[in-house]
């Protein structure tokens, strides 16, 4: 019986993870951590009999424990706060964390269930974004697998198995186009948070489909790269692949490209995460290559999608700039989703927040979380975005 625990159990991927975990009678749910959704933590404390849950908004949390002694759940403790999801995150008995929060507050908790000795299976890539540079030598030193759950990312790490040394000329990092595919920037002016949210292929959450209709999320999927596979960020090629079929794909040097195919499914880069490097029968969907008429390929516009660019630059700068470029991307993503600022100011306000810092070569992690608060204080006080 393997043991996993589950951090941000409610959302998209922590979902789908539980989905997985109904499917196959050897995994066993030992911890389950979300920021607030307790009507969501109550079905799935009742369904999976977790010893830990973690609520990290405190009163979210209160209320949950007063909810199941009311009705007579025993054998789960209800935690709150980073303490609680640093607690679920090194639970004893626990083989495996799913690290699948949003944003930053995934940080710490990863690396402390790293030094803990858990293997990762990670899909918050905001953390690998501002903190490879702590995380990864970290793996390494405690010999953990750090195992992507990304679709582009899985993709990419299937591609290289076998591999060994053989090394890569690029990593083709393929991208759906998001909502926006064809447009140009002047057609984006008056675009609504509705349109916005309506992704063409995938199933996700709200900030990272707004983060993949402003090609956001591919820049930040370029620097996770970066880190995960070792090759530099010029290495690292987005290419438009609107039908999602193509999930990612190396070239290696002697010219060769293999390329992970499938339909879009969360479930199967989960799946194999949690069972690697075995692969398990998975139900759904399969490609028909009878019913593909054609796969095409476009390259990104950059002039459009400026945040693509902007993700680049942060990459290349390497330091905190990636920090900045993550925290401005987090703040004003929300702002927009509050309707208090135009789509189009998503980018412009990480170009600012960009151009108006002062590098850090090797910011610590009390570096990186300092600077997260300074660029949420240095937008609130933008008032061209405060409407």
């Amino acid at each position: 019986m393997k043991e996993i625990v589950i951090l941000g159990s409610t959302g998209s991927i922590g979902t789908q993870t539980l989905d997985v975990v109904r499917n196959n009678a050897d995994i066993k749910v030992t911890a389950l951590a979300a920021e607030q959704n307790i009507e969501k933590l109550l079905e799935q404390i009742k369904e999976f009999a977790p010893k830990l849950v973690c609520v990290y908004n405190k009163d979210k949390a209160a209320k949950l424990e007063q909810i199941i002694l009311e009705n007579n759940i025993k054998g789960t403790e209800i935690v709150s706060g980073m303490e609680g999801m640093i607690a679920c995150a090194t639970i004893e008995n626990a083989e495996m964390v799913v690290s699948a929060v949003v944003g930053m507050v995934g940080i710490r908790p990863v690396i402390e269930a790293i030094k803990a000795g858990k293997d990762i299976a990670f899909a918050n890539k905001e953390t690998l974004v501002t903190a490879g540079h702590i995380i990864m030598p970290m793996v390494h030193r405690n010999r953990v697998r750090f195992l992507p759950v990304d679709s582009e990312h899985s993709a990419i790490f299937q591609c290289l198995n076998g591999e060994g040394d053989n090394k890569i000329n690029q990593i083709l990092l393929t991208a759906s186009g998001g909502a926006f595919l064809g447009k140009k920037r002047r057609e984006l002016e008056d675009v609504k948070v509705e349109d916005a949210l309506k992704h063409p292929n995938w199933s996700m959450g709200r900030k990272i489909t707004i983060d993949s209709s402003t090609m956001v999320n591919k820049g930040l999927e370029v620097i996770e790269a970066r880190w995960l596979f070792d090759v530099p960020v010029d290495n690292i090629k987005v290419v438009v692949q609107p039908q999602s079929i193509i999930h990612s794909m190396v070239e290696f040097e002697d010219g060769a490209v293999i390329a992970q195919l499938g339909v879009p499914d969360m479930k199967l880069p989960i799946q194999y995460a949690l069972y690697y490097p075995y692969r398990r029968y998975l139900s759904g969907e399969r490609l028909d290559f009878s019913k593909i008429s054609a796969i095409s390929f476009k390259e990104p516009d950059m002039d459009t999608f400026k945040g693509l660019k902007l993700a680049y630059d942060a990459g290349r700068e390497g330091g905190s700039m990636p920090v900045v470029f993550n925290a401005a991307n987090e703040k004003a993503v929300s702002l927009f989703l509050d309707k208090r600022i135009g789509y189009l100011q998503i980018a412009d306000i990480i170009d600012k927040c960009m151009e108006e810092h002062n590098n850090i070569a090797n910011p610590s992690l009390d570096d990186i979380l300092l600077i997260e608060q300074e660029v949420y204080k240095r937008i609130d006080g933008f008032k061209q975005y405060n409407r």
